[in-house]
């Protein structure tokens, strides 16, 4: 792929990231009001703060008002509130806060309650941007297809050339017999493009899992190296549930039936589970390398490891880069390169 391509798929892959949570500056129309509104999904989110601002009441008002909405069933809470973690920084210490933050559809009674015509500015102003998301994400979104089905061809094609370069000559012409340290590779392309990953990893003995608290003294141990106030602070259960996950059973039966499942869904829910403040990625790599290696697949029988530094660090932001719905691709990928890795 040429630089060009690799910068423009960068620029577009930023611009997606932006879309998902978007800050903009709220001003009223005289001027006297500015709020930043964090646009997420398909609506807008203020915590209580902001609406105290933005319709120029008081606490207890913005809550009675609140409490009404919900109590006469106008809206369900379950809907139109979530919290967001917050890190500021207060002194020389960065804190973390959960704060509730209520949709539009919030927004707006409220505004019906307290200022009716500020709330129908906000609201012509708040819809006004989630249309803009709304188109421009869609024509990012059909440049990134029209891409990405290029890209497919191209690579279709150069896997049939390259294959066929290893049958016919890697055997006998000493000139490509570079060509044999990549046939791995090659092979994975291929299975791919034929939508034929392994499923199913090579090792189905028991499996031997480190405890909670090895878990957490590994992440520990990382905070030494990642000098951060937030590396490694959990923000909820995630991290244990991952740990937890691929152990069940169904009918005395592990679900998940092999070493190469198992740690392959250990790298993935650490990842997508987003458990702590900072260094998810960094720690899901870490446990997935802890996995392998108390089940003694860390290494192959030369004393050199299966992955390199290299290939971890692509697998990991590769997981962290996919979508809830390619999870079974993702997954079918690092069985495979397991399976091939670990004889």
């Amino acid at each position: 792929m040429s630089a060009f391509k690799l910068k423009t798929q960068h620029q577009i892959n930023k611009k997606l990231k932006k879309m998902e949570t978007q800050i903009e500056i709220y001003t009223s129309k005289e001027g006297q009001t500015q709020i930043e509104v964090q646009f997420e999904g398909d609506t807008v989110w203020l915590n209580q703060s902001q609406l105290i601002e933005l319709f120029h009441s008081s606490k207890a008002n913005i809550s009675e008002h609140i409490k009404n909405i919900f109590l006469s069933e106008e809206l369900s809470p379950d809907s139109t509130v979530r919290e967001f973690r917050t890190v500021q920084k207060e002194g020389k210490r960065l804190v973390t806060r959960d704060i509730e933050f209520f949709n539009l559809d919030v927004i707006i009674s409220v505004g019906f309650r307290v200022n009716s015509r500020r709330g129908i500015e906000f609201r012509q102003w708040a819809t006004q941007r989630l249309k803009d998301y709304l188109i421009e994400g869609v024509s990012i979104n059909e440049k990134r297809l029209a891409q990405k089905n290029k890209e497919i061809k191209v690579l279709h094609d150069g896997i049939r050339i390259l294959s066929r370069a290893i049958e016919e000559q890697a055997n006998n012409n000493e000139n490509y017999a570079w060509l044999h340290q990549f046939s791995v590779g090659l092979q994975l392309l291929d299975d791919y493009d034929h939508e034929s990953l392994d499923s199913k990893g090579n090792h189905t003995l028991k499996a031997e899992y480190p405890t909670l608290k090895e878990f957490i003294e590994l992440v520990d141990k990382m905070k030494m190296d990642f000098k951060s106030d937030i590396f490694g602070k959990e923000k909820d259960n995630g991290f244990k549930s991952a740990i937890t996950v691929i152990q069940q059973q169904f009918d005395k039966k592990d679900i998940y039936l092999s070493i190469e499942e198992k740690a392959s869904m250990l790298l993935y829910l650490i990842v997508k589970n987003h458990s702590f403040v900072d260094g998810n990625k960094r720690i899901a790599a870490a446990c997935f390398l802890l996995f392998l290696n108390r089940n003694k697949l860390l290494y192959n029988e030369q004393g050199q490891t299966i992955i390199s530094n290299e290939a971890l660090a692509s697998l990991t932001l590769f997981v962290a880069a996919s979508k809830p719905d390619e999870m079974k691709t993702v997954k079918q990928l690092l069985i495979s390169i397991l399976n091939r890795k670990i004889k």
